[in-house]
């Protein structure tokens, strides 16, 4: 991995505000094992500050209830509600073989079968109906292309590319979403 890669901010989370008036805090879990937000450290905020160090966490409804380290009124927990909870890259666990971390497909070359670049990855979005990979354009523009094994057969991060099937279905769906120039 990258030194750049290794210094990204990945979110595993989100600050749902106060629990009470003692200083516990709500945090909502974003991994797969919601547990496991707790096993990278201290959560940090978008610029690398450390927001909460938990002392320790249960159960809520949909989220954890928190002990955190810093101490902080229940009027300052409740502003930063809504406040993404990110942790270094690399203290995330390696993935297993033939897996990889969506964060990871940032910045990759996209290639549409031969040799020739048609572009690069700028994110990877999920607006509810799945992941989407968002390509910026070799020749300018940017199109959304479903992240699925029909898409995109191929993913080779030691290479640091991706193969898209095709892109002009997607580019002809764009076009015919866009709204006539006035």
């Amino acid at each position: 991995m990258s030194e750049t890669a290794d210094k990204r901010l990945i979110v595993v989370g989100v600050l749902k505000g106060a629990h009470g008036v003692r200083g516990d805090v709500r945090v909502k879990s974003f991994t797969a094992d919601p547990d496991a937000v707790f096993d990278f450290g201290p959560l940090l905020d978008e610029t690398g500050k450390v927001i909460l160090t938990p002392k320790s966490a249960r159960p809520g409804k949909d989220h954890f209830i928190v002990r955190p380290k810093e101490q902080k009124q229940k009027e300052d927990w409740d502003a930063m509600r809504g406040t993404l909870l990110h942790v270094p890259r690399a203290s995330l666990p390696d993935a297993d073989e033939d897996e990889f971390y969506i964060e990871d497909l940032v910045g990759l070359d996209v290639y549409t079968g031969g040799s020739e670049r048609a572009g690069r990855i700028r994110a990877v979005q999920d607006f509810g109906a799945g992941d989407l990979l968002d390509i910026d354009l070799v020749g300018g523009g940017s199109v959304f292309v479903p992240f699925t094994l029909a898409d995109v057969p191929v993913v080779d991060l030691a290479a640091r590319r991706v193969v898209v099937a095709t892109l002009d279905e997607w580019l002809a769906r764009e076009d015919e979403e866009r709204p006539p120039e006035a």
